[in-house]
């Protein structure tokens, strides 16, 4: 019997140096008059934020800016935002920066004209049919990272104060009605946030060619994404003017957002909770636990990675493919393991309590218990 699937791919995306210009005509299209560009603290005073707001108030669409976002952004920022996107009459959102910006920006639009708390929208069932749909506001979204791909995805990841957890926000109309994905935005970006978005970019393209669900159009993007982040990154890591290699990047974060339709894994259920106990970089974290999560899969990946090295290029199977992402990480001076991230005393319960929750886990080739789990854990530690 054929295999039976519901499917949704994104959106409208304006690709190419330069194209920031045509951010007044994103907001048209879109259907917003009076915009707020939601952004993060380090990209606030950038010339390119300054850019994005010359550009809507010459339009006259208001220079309105929202930028108290956390690197993990959190309930008492999505609070701000919406605050803020009332007091100024807002009817739209830009979502501007890498993914804290994208993510809170998308839940500003998202969460305004709702009634509810945020977290009865999880990524749990059908929770998301308890939105009013008709109260979700337009959204623009402009990356300046090539990592998350958020601008192209239907959920945003929030971090809980109180519980200290990451919960993934779903709703299909989170998706931006219209992307601009401009590389000249990404030329400025330091050599370690290079190397830790375009290893978040290559986790999801990995986590989703190695998911076992039905879903071939994801597969090829995956396989297809694996392929631009290992011939790109380490130009762009190199040679941070790189444009191509920065255009090739921007294309790899989205079809690493897009290909994890089909799912995710451990390598995002462990990163999630280190990121919301520790605050650490979330694609930084994706990378230091990757080649352990690839070990702890391997019985049921083997055969499918050694496929994807032969179209890679990369001799050896399994272990060719395993020894050059470990070549990689340690080539962009990324550390080996959660240790060298500066987590010296972790709380493994924490981490494992918050791994098995995670939406991620049921993507993961290998069944995640509570025994295998914490094993894992462990071994992303010295």
């Amino acid at each position: 019997m054929p295999p039976v699937a519901t499917w949704s791919y994104p959106t409208a995306i304006r690709f190419g140096a330069g194209r920031l210009r045509e951010l007044p005509e994103a907001c048209a299209a879109a259907g917003i008059r009076r915009p707020l560009l939601v952004t993060d603290r380090g990209l606030a005073g950038l010339p390119i934020t300054a850019r994005a707001l010359d550009l809507l108030d010459a339009a006259g669409l208001g220079r309105a800016l929202f930028a108290e976002v956390d690197p993990n952004p959190t309930e008492s920022n999505l609070q701000a935002g919406i605050a803020a996107f009332h007091a100024g009459g807002h009817d739209g959102v830009v979502a501007f920066g890498g993914g804290s910006g994208l993510d809170l920006g998308k839940l500003v639009a998202f969460m305004a004209g709702q009634t509810r708390p945020v977290w009865d929208f999880a990524d749990v069932g059908d929770w998301w049919t308890r939105a009013d749909a008709t109260a979700i506001h337009p959204i623009v979204a402009v990356p300046t990272t090539a990592g998350t791909g958020s601008e192209v995805g239907r959920a945003s990841v929030l971090t809980n104060t109180l519980t200290h957890e990451k919960t993934i926000i779903f709703h299909p109309r989170i998706l931006p009605s219209v992307v601009i994905s401009d590389p000249e935005l990404t030329l400025g970006l330091p050599r370690a946030i290079t190397a830790g978005t375009g290893m978040d970019a290559f986790a999801h393209c990995l986590e989703a060619y190695c998911a076992p669900h039905f879903h071939p159009m994801s597969q090829g993007i995956a396989l297809e994404g694996m392929r631009l982040v290992l011939d790109h990154l380490p130009r762009v890591h190199a040679d941070g003017a790189d444009i191509e290699a920065r255009a090739q990047m921007l294309a790899a974060a989205m079809m690493g957002a897009v290909a994890f339709q089909k799912g995710l894994g451990a390598i995002h259920a462990i990163s999630h909770p280190v990121g919301a106990l520790y605050g650490t970089h979330h694609g930084t974290t994706n990378a230091a636990v990757m080649v352990p999560v690839l070990d702890f899969n391997r019985p049921a990946i083997e055969e499918r990675l050694s496929r994807a090295a032969d179209y890679l290029g990369i001799k050896g199977g399994f272990d060719g493919f395993r020894g050059h992402v470990q070549r990689l990480i340690a080539d962009l001076g990324i550390p080996a393991n959660l240790t060298g991230m500066g987590i010296s005393a972790p709380d493994i319960d924490a981490i494992l309590a918050g791994a098995l929750k995670d939406p991620s886990t049921g993507g993961n080739p290998v069944p995640m218990t509570a025994e295998n789990t914490r094993a894992l854990i462990l071994a992303c530690f010295d």
